[in-house]
Formats: structure tokens, C-alpha cells, sequence
């Protein structure tokens, strides 16, 4: 089983940025934000899905789905790995039988052989020590590659969220302006960034959708401060007064087989915090493993708890 999860590891990390076409889509439409600039992390691409009917005109507004790895979410023909999260797909045929409300996509591209110092949680990272922090900095991503390419910055990449994009976005689309229309969502380290965006800006964002939370923070184990340091910024940041609605969910093959402990210690923080049951939700999905193609035969029941009308 180790080596099993060490050769995923190995294939995940050693992964190429694509320069990706516009995604084809099967149902709604794609509206790209080349070079997107920010004063924050240099330039972006973002990937904007308009569901089947959107419209700039009229009365209708539609909620924002936020979601990180943008590149890897509508067309497998794009991907490095030749995998999507089929969102269109799937959101398509959920709004077909309304059981969603109308929102579009917002899908950032990740920074390439920069995500790991991008989506790991500044505050959680800068509260270790700096022996430790010295120690995650020196980690390889493979032999003579760093995990972290640059010191972590994803405070910047927030700002560039808040700041920079989420204005962009309401000025530009029929979309509320409200947060509990503004949600989150990503997987394994955009798992991470996306609960991390909630809890540093809770007047912003209502939800996120956090699948296969990557709470063990780098691929090591044994010796890992990591974990300690996100319960004790869970412990200090999580309210239930906040009305903020949390997603988790997790597999239990490749990467995804050292999550149930990490994720049953921040469900009991939940419940020992008397979170009410329909402000949070954690699921398990035996035989998922740590990959788009798990994500994507999942992807509902995220939908469902961020924008589901039978709420």
C-alpha cells in the first residue's frame, strides 16, 4: 500500500502545467480571462461557466461557485492527466431538474509548480516553528525539485480573490453580490485554500466545498507538525455563529487512505463546537480515490449542500 501511494504521490507532483485551450464544454458556455493581472500574484488565467440561459438581461441573478485548479475541471482534453471534474456536465443536469439554484462557475487556474506555496495556509504555516518551517521548505517534490518553489504566499492569493477577481466578477456578471451567494470550492490542497478563504474572509464567502482536504499539508507522515498546526487555526477561527456551511468529504484509496483520521479529528472539533447538523456535513465515499475522475462521480452532493433548493 505504501508504495502504491508513494508512485501516486510521485505522478501527481510530477505533473506538467499545460498551456490549455479555452475548454470545450457540453452544455453552457466558457468565457476565458486571459492573463487575468493582479497587483497580488502576476497574472492568471480564469475560466468563467455560464450555465445553458444565462443572461445579462433581466431580473435574474446567479450565485458564484469559486473553484481552484480551474484547469482541470470542464475538458480532459486540457488536463495533464487526461481527467475533469465533468462540472459542466454535471451541474447542467442538476439545474435541468432544479434542484440547484442558478450560479455560474468562476474557475481559477492553479500557479503550476507554485500551488503548493499558493494553496497551503499562511497563518497555519507561519505559527510553526522556524526550525520546522525551515525543514517543509527544504522538502522535494521529486529529486532536485522543491515542494515549495517560493515561500508561501497564499494570504497574496487571497487578496487577489477578495481584492482583485470577486470585484471583477460582480461588476461584469449577473451574479449577488451577498455572501452566502459566494461559495468556495477545490480538492485536496484547493480543499485547503478554499476553507482557509472562508475563515480569513467569513464576510465574504458563505461555504466551501472542501473533497479529499489534504490535511497532512505535505506528502510525509511520520513527524508531520502540520496537522497539529490547522486544528489549532480550526480551533481558534471555526464558529458556528459565523453561518458560514462547511462541506468535507474523503476516499480511502491512494492519497485519500491517510485522511479518515486527520478528518474525524476535525469533525469531532465540529461537534464538540455544536455546529448544527445542516451547517455542515462530512461524507465518506469507501473505494474513492484521490483523483478528478473520484471527484467528479461525487461532485453532486457538494452541489447539492452549496446550492441546493430543497435547503
Amino acid at each position: 500500500m505504501k508504495g502504491a501511494i508513494w508512485l501516486f504521490i510521485l505522478a501527481v507532483l510530477g505533473q506538467a502545467l499545460p498551456l490549455a485551450a479555452t475548454p470545450q464544454v457540453s452544455s453552457g458556455s466558457v468565457v476565458r480571462l486571459k492573463d487575468f493581472k493582479s497587483d497580488y500574484i502576476g497574472q492568471r488565467t480564469v475560466d468563467i461557466w455560464l450555465p445553458q440561459g444565462y443572461s445579462e438581461q433581466g431580473k435574474q441573478k446567479y450565485a458564484v461557485l469559486y473553484m481552484q485548479d480551474g484547469q482541470m475541471l470542464f475538458d480532459a482534453k486540457n488536463s495533464w492527466n487526461g481527467q475533469e471534474w465533468r462540472v459542466d456536465e454535471v451541474a447542467s443536469a442538476l439545474l435541468k431538474q432544479n434542484q440547484l439554484m442558478p450560479f455560474i462557475v468562476v474557475a481559477i487556474h492553479n500557479a503550476g509548480d507554485k500551488r503548493h506555496s499558493e494553496y497551503f495556509p499562511q497563518q497555519p504555516f507561519a505559527s510553526l516553528t522556524a526550525e520546522q518551517q525551515k525543514a517543509l521548505y527544504q522538502l522535494e517534490r521529486s529529486p532536485g525539485q522543491k515542494l515549495f518553489v517560493t515561500a508561501v504566499y497564499s494570504d497574496l492569493y487571497l487578496s487577489f480573490l477578495v481584492k482583485e477577481l470577486k470585484p471583477y466578477i460582480q461588476s461584469h456578471f449577473a451574479v449577488h453580490q451577498s455572501k452566502e451567494y459566494n461559495l468556495l470550492m477545490g480538492s485536496s490542497m484547493g480543499g485547503l485554500i478554499s476553507l482557509y478563504a472562508l475563515l480569513q474572509y467569513p464576510d465574504q464567502f458563505g461555504a466551501a466545498a472542501c473533497l479529499s482536504t489534504h490535511w497532512p499539508g505535505i506528502f510525509q507522515q511520520q513527524d508531520n507538525p502540520v496537522p497539529e498546526q490547522f486544528y489549532a487555526y480550526l480551533r481558534q477561527k471555526l464558529s458556528p455563529d459565523s453561518q458560514s456551511r462547511l462541506y468535507f468529504d474523503y476516499g480511502d484509496q491512494t492519497l485519500d487512505a491517510w485522511y479518515p483520521p486527520l478528518q474525524h479529528k476535525v469533525d469531532q472539533l465540529l461537534q464538540q463546537q455544536d455546529w448544527p447538523e445542516g451547517q455542515w456535513q462530512t461524507r465518506f465515499f469507501p473505494g474513492a480515490d484521490h483523483s478528478e475522475q473520484a471527484w467528479a462521480n461525487r461532485l453532486e452532493h457538494p452541489l447539492r449542500f452549496l446550492l441546493g433548493t430543497a435547503q
